[in-house]
C-alpha cells in the first residue's frame, strides 16, 4: 500500500499538482518491528530521519508510542531533535497510533496548493492522510532565549557592581554560565542559518526541475511555490540573525 501511495504522490508531483521534496517509507511487521525501507534525502524531513532513524523506529514500534507522554523517558532528546527540524511531535504521535502491525506509512515533505489531489488519490488506495505544517517554533524560541540571556546578563552585571564581596563569586559564576549559553546560542543560530539555506536550495532545485516539465497550466503555481520558499527562507534567516545578535550582545555586556 505504501509503495502504491508513494507512486501516487510521484504522479501528482509529475503533473504539478504538488511538489514532493522528500519521502521515507516505514514498515511495521507482524511482530511490531519497524524498519525504514527508503530514507529521505532533502529538507527538514530528511534532517529528522537522519538524526532519528533509530529513535523514530523506536517511537513507532513502542507499545504505547508517544500517547503515554511521560513514558517516553530517554527519548526526550530525540523529541527535541524532531522539534529542531520543525516537525511536530504530535504528528509522530498520530502516525504512531495509526501504524498497526503489518502496516506501512509514508512520511513525505510536500508543498500542495490544496488538499484535494492528495486526499483523493490516497483515499482511493484506502489510506489515511495526516498533515502538519512545518513549525517555526525553533526560530521564535531561539530569539526569546537569546533575549532572555541578554537581559539576565545585564541585570547580573548591575548586581555585581553593588554586591558584597561574599556574593560576587556566585554572581560571577552565573555570568560565566550565561556566557557559555550565549556562545552556544550564537553558534546554533549560524548552524541553523546554514541548514535553512541548504533546505531552501534543495527545495528550489526540485521546483525548478519540476517547472521545466510543467504544463502552462501548472507553471504559475510552481513559480508561486518558489517565491514562497524564498520568502520562508528570508523570514527564518531574519529570526536566526536576530537570535545571533542578541546572543552576541549577551556576551559583550
Amino acid at each position: 500500500m505504501a509503495f502504491e501511495g508513494l507512486s501516487a504522490l510521484k504522479d501528482l508531483h509529475k503533473n504539478g499538482d504538488i511538489t514532493l521534496y522528500a519521502t521515507t517509507v516505514l514498515v511495521k511487521d507482524a511482530s511490531g518491528k519497524v524498519s525504514i525501507k527508503q530514507a529521505a534525502e532533502n529538507g527538514p524531513l530528511a534532517t529528522a530521519i537522519g538524526m532519528l532513524a533509530g529513535g523514530m523506529v523506536g517511537l513507532l514500534a513502542g507499545p504505547v508510542g508517544l500517547a503515554a507522554g511521560a513514558s517516553i523517558g530517554g527519548l526526550t532528546g530525540l523529541i527535541f531533535d524532531l522539534n529542531k527540524s520543525g516537525i511536530d511531535v504530535q504528528f509522530v504521535d498520530d502516525v504512531s497510533t495509526a501504524l498497526g502491525a503489518g502496516k506501512t506509512a509514508i512520511l513525505a515533505e510536500v508543498e500542495e496548493g490544496w488538499t484535494v489531489p492528495v486526499d483523493e488519490r490516497v483515499g482511493k488506495l484506502g489510506g489515511t492522510v495526516f498533515r502538519r505544517l512545518r513549525s517555526e517554533v525553533v526560530e521564535d524560541q531561539a530569539v526569546r532565549e537569546s533575549a532572555a540571556l541578554r537581559a539576565e546578563m545585564k541585570q547580573l552585571k548591575e548586581e555585581a557592581a553593588e554586591a558584597l564581596a561574599e556574593n560576587k563569586a556566585a554572581i560571577q559564576a552565573r555570568m560565566d554560565d550565561i556566557r557559555k549559553k550565549a556562545q552556544l546560542m550564537q553558534d546554533q543560530a549560524q548552524s541553523r542559518i546554514d541548514q535553512a539555506k541548504h533546505e531552501a536550495d534543495a527545495k528550489i532545485a526540485t521546483l525548478e526541475a519540476q517547472l521545466e516539465q510543467a504544463s502552462d497550466r501548472q507553471k504559475a503555481k510552481i513559480e508561486k511555490r518558489i517565491a514562497e520558499v524564498k520568502a520562508d527562507l528570508d523570514a527564518r534567516h531574519a529570526k536566526l540573525q536576530e537570535s545571533a545578535r542578541l546572543a552576541k550582545e549577551a556576551l559583550s555586556v
